[in-house]
This record gives C-alpha cells, structure tokens and sequence, in this order.
C-alpha cells in the first residue's frame, strides 16, 4: 500500500486557514478540493480560452479539447465509454433531465424500482415521473437490522412490467455497498435498464462500469476533491435514444444532449485535475488507507457507552461512512458539541429520506454522520472520540 501520510499537504482548505484547526469528517456533504483542481480551474479563467465549443479560433478549440481530456480521464476513472459523459451542475440535476427524458416513453402499466436505501436524487426524479405518466414506482427495502440491501429484495420486485432500475452503488448514510452487478443482471435478463448512483462510491472504491454493466451511471466531483459539479455517464446508443428536453439548436447527438447550456469549463478543468489525481494515487491505495481510519473510529464508537452506532457493526463491504446517535442528546446537539471542539459532522437524513424510520431514527432529525476522507488523520478520528466520550460519559 502507498503511504498516503503526506497527502493531506496537497489540500489548501485542511492545513491552511481556518481549515487547519478543524478535523473534518464531513467529506460525504462534500470534500476539500485539492490544489491540482484548484490551480486548474484558475488557470482556465486566466488563460483566456474561455469562450464556447465549435468556434472557428483557438480558444473555442480549447474548449472543445477539453471536454474531449476530461471526458477521456473520466472513462478511465470509472472505466467507462468516454463517449458517453454528461456534465452538469449535480447529480440531483443530472437525473431530473434524464428522467423527465425517460418519462417521455413511459405510461401506465410501466414499473420503476427504487430502493429505501438510497439518497433522495436516486428516488424523488423516478417520484416526479410516475405523477406525470402514471408508471408505477415500486420500493425495495434495505434489512433494518444490518443496513444492507440485499439483491432478492431488488430482483423479487423486477417482473416484465419493469422499465428501469434505480439503486445505490454505496449508502451515503451509512456507507453499505449492494451487489450491484447481480441486480443489474437480473434487471437486464428481464429487459429492463438500471441506474447507479455511484455518488457515495466513487470517491471510496475503484469502480468498472463495464464490469458493472449498468446504463447509467452518477458521480459527483465536489464528493472526491473537485469542485461543485455533477457527472452522469449513460450508455451511448441509449443517450442518442432518448426522447430528450432540449432546445432546437441543442445537439442532436451525443452528451450535449442532456447538457443544458453551456457547461462550466473552470469546473471542466478541475474535474479532470481531481480525476488525474485519484488516478495517480490509485483507488484501491485510497481504500486501502481510509479503512484503517475508518476501523478505527468504528472501534471507537463501539467501546463509548451511549452511543449506538446505526447499521452494520463492522467495516466489511462498506464504504467509510457510518451514523450513530448518543442516548438522551438529538443529533443537531451531539453536533454542535462536536463543531465547538472544531470537529465536523453533519446531523440530519442527510438526504437519505427513506432510509431512517427503518434505520430506528427520526425521518427529520435523523442521526449524526461521519465520514473517513483521503485526508482523515488517526488524530483526527481521535479528536471526534475523545469530544464524543467527553459528552456521553
């Protein structure tokens, strides 16, 4: 394994300023950027090449030839068809222009399954489509007990009326990985298409969407140290298929398509520095290094009185995230607790609205959540045990 001890020096935001006091376990909100997709996107906007695509001088070139870089880097970051990246403002957004897009050749009689575990954007654009087309959306339930999905509780819903499946690469709320693969073959023997929303797993694990065999697949940049930017991949022959929203003088092929508008080249430019630079330390080195910090702050845990740490008690096929609540405390005070010791967690759903009655939790209050990032620290995770102890005791 690399030794990733020096790599926090690569994040302006964690050793500099403000951000050298702080240990920071809210990285599944959104991550520090690193100063390769810093400098990278400043030095687009002084470099005078922005401008637009298909341009007949050197900057629109430019333009053009950096979506071809970062469209390239991203297919081997998720060892995908470079062919087939969509850049937009979030996944949120990216999955509300594909699905009012799919809806377009849905009715009544078509199902669309969705899980219980995922995170709301995975869930509310397949909501919005069935009021306005009246398909049926159907949930698999995750186990309450062990926080996990399993494939039966997905297959068991696929039947011949099944359109589209939706499921999570990895629980952004308590960091569970399903066996995506084995849905997406029984969603595909039944002629049905799946989307992943690898959001939460991108930045944990190395991920092969032909592997995969997925149509669609979701990341977020801002979610593994780049800026605030939403990329969503979708199989090439289905992304010239699609009966998209989009003005007359849109593409008519191709990602711009289900771009609206002309896309950020700054954020362009850190998306393929941040993706360079997963690359060039290697997934399975970040995993490898975030799963020590992680068994340590889930051993942690475990041994204070009061806290109950939410779904699986162990690490294994889990990305680094957990939830857990103090008895006695609401989440939002065990939170600011832990925020007066300079200690950052996020308190709440967390976005995963469906999840948390099963989970035990209040549907709004939630629980608190803790993720391990590139740069987590053993002395950071101690940080948030010795705050914790000192509040539980």
């Amino acid at each position: 394994m690399t030794d990733l001890s020096d790599i926090r020096s690569r994040f302006p935001g964690i050793v500099g300023g403000i951000g050298a006091r702080w240990a920071r376990f809210d990285g599944p909100g959104g991550t520090q950027v690193v100063d390769a997709a810093i400098e990278a996107a400043a030095e687009w906007q002084r470099s005078g090449r922005n401008a637009n695509s298909h341009g007949a001088f050197a900057a629109a070139d430019a333009c053009d030839a950096l979506v071809e870089r970062t469209s390239e880097v991203m297919g081997r970051l998720l060892g995908a068809d470079p062919g087939g990246m969509v850049f937009g403002p979030s996944t949120t957004a990216n999955m509300m222009a594909l699905t009012r897009a799919i809806g377009r050749g849905l009715g009544s009689g078509d199902e669309i399954v969705c899980t219980t575990l995922d995170h709301d954007s995975n869930v509310s654009p397949w909501l919005l489509l069935s009021e306005d087309t009246g398909a049926t959306v159907r949930m698999a339930a995750f186990d309450s007990d062990s926080g996990r999905l399993e494939v039966e509780a997905v297959t068991s819903l696929i039947g011949p009326s099944t359109r589209w499946v939706a499921v999570t690469g990895s629980s952004n709320a308590v960091g569970t990985i399903p066996d995506v693969a084995a849905v997406v073959e029984a969603a595909h023997e039944a002629g049905a298409r799946v989307v992943v929303d690898g959001v939460h797993l991108t930045p944990h694990r190395s991920v092969d969407v032909t592997t995969l065999g997925c149509d669609v697949y979701t990341t977020s940049s801002y979610k593994w140290y780049g800026p605030h930017a939403g990329i969503m991949w979708v199989e090439p022959g289905l992304l010239d298929e699609l009966d998209v929203y989009t003005g007359r003088a849109a593409p008519q092929r191709g990602p711009g398509r289900l771009q609206y508008g002309t896309p950020s080249w700054e954020a362009l430019a850190g998306i393929e520095a941040a993706a360079h630079f997963l690359l060039s330390v290697g997934m399975d080195d970040v995993a490898a290094s975030e799963a020590v910090r992680f068994g340590r702050l889930l051993d942690g845990l475990h041994a204070i009185d009061r806290v109950r740490v939410v779904g699986p008690p162990d690490a294994a096929d889990r990305a680094p995230t957990l939830m857990f609540e103090v008895s006695g405390l609401t989440p939002a005070t065990v939170a600011e607790h832990l925020a007066r010791q300079h200690v950052a967690v996020w308190d709440g759903h967390n976005y995963a609205v469906d999840a948390m009655v099963p989970l035990g939790l209040d549907a709004e209050a939630g629980a608190v959540r803790a993720g391990i990032s590139i740069y987590t620290t053993d002395e950071d995770v101690d940080r948030l045990l010795y705050g914790l102890a000192g509040l539980a005791a």
